[in-house]
């Protein structure tokens, strides 16, 4: 592949990633929510479709579970350059830049996962929602992580806005919160939502560990963003294998659309780091 032809299809993902965000934050007309279904399918359906099809046959719950930790033991013993690199490494100006990269999804944290609510049966639904409440810092505006993260742009004398970060987000940030608007509303069945924000909770505990070094290191007072992460989803992670168990018991889960949810966003997560750091490393 040639320079150019990469460049051009780096700059198509782009615009996809970003006209499907809009999107995302708008109330479509038909139109627009045609649009929505054929940009989630050229950039989402496919690759859980054929996660789904590899995944190994789980015979219990059980075994999915143990497959999953397994998993993140697995990423957690091996951190990623990127990783390595933002805990020990980034200046003053590239921390600064990932955090503008991040803000597309830090200003609007767990806003685009309320829509698997009533997708769900009560039980399950019910420890989704758990969750949920602590992203909302449990109705106190001071704990609310949308605000946390404002609380650490504006130390760092950064725009409080989203509009001011969408054009400047890479295509792999936009893609890790389009994914999970996709995951919650649209994604065939909740299954697939439920492995992805499995994993997710559980990563976190060690994902963000290099994201507190980093503002540690840096003497970032607004580090909490962080912080608070790493303190509260070990409950998160909990509640997220209650919401998979209550599924089952209600109607029985699909083991391989649950971990086609763990692996996309395990990859896309990591896509997304990796384009934050470049991005940080090139321009700071």
């Amino acid at each position: 592949m040639t320079a150019t032809v990469q460049s051009a299809e780096q700059d198509t993902a782009r615009r996809d990633q970003v006209r499907l965000f809009r999107l995302n934050r708008s109330v479509p007309d038909a139109d627009g929510y045609r649009e929505i279904l054929e940009l989630e399918e050229k950039l989402f359906l496919g690759r859980a479709k054929e996660i789904e099809a590899a995944a190994p046959k789980f015979g219990s719950r059980g075994e999915l579970i143990k497959a999953l930790g397994e998993f993140l033991a697995t990423e957690q013993a091996a951190p990623s350059d990127s990783d390595r690199y933002l805990a020990e490494e980034t200046s003053l100006a590239e921390f600064k830049e990932v955090v503008a990269q991040f803000a597309v999804d830090g200003l609007i944290e767990s806003q685009s996962l309320l829509a698997v609510i009533p997708r769900l049966p009560a039980r399950s639904r019910m420890a989704v929602f758990r969750v949920l409440i602590d992203e909302f810092g449990c109705g106190n505006d001071d704990q609310e992580h949308a605000k946390l993260y404002r609380n650490l742009l504006a130390e760092l004398d950064m725009p409080t806005d989203l509009d001011s970060y969408v054009e400047r987000a890479t295509d792999g940030v936009l893609a890790f919160v389009n994914l999970f608007y996709w995951l919650a509303a649209r994604a065939p069945a909740p299954d697939y939502f439920l492995g992805a924000y499995s994993y997710f909770e559980s990563s976190v505990l060690y994902a963000f560990r290099s994201f507190e070094a980093a503002s540690k290191r840096l003497g970032i007072g607004s580090g909490q963003y962080y912080s608070e992460h790493l303190y509260i989803d070990a409950f998160h992670s909990k509640q997220m294998q209650t919401a998979i168990r209550e599924l089952d018991t209600e109607r029985g889960v699909d083991y391989a659309k649950v971990w086609a949810g763990i692996e996309l966003t395990s990859a896309i997560v990591a896509e997304a780091v990796d384009a934050a750091v470049a991005r940080a490393r090139s321009v700071a």
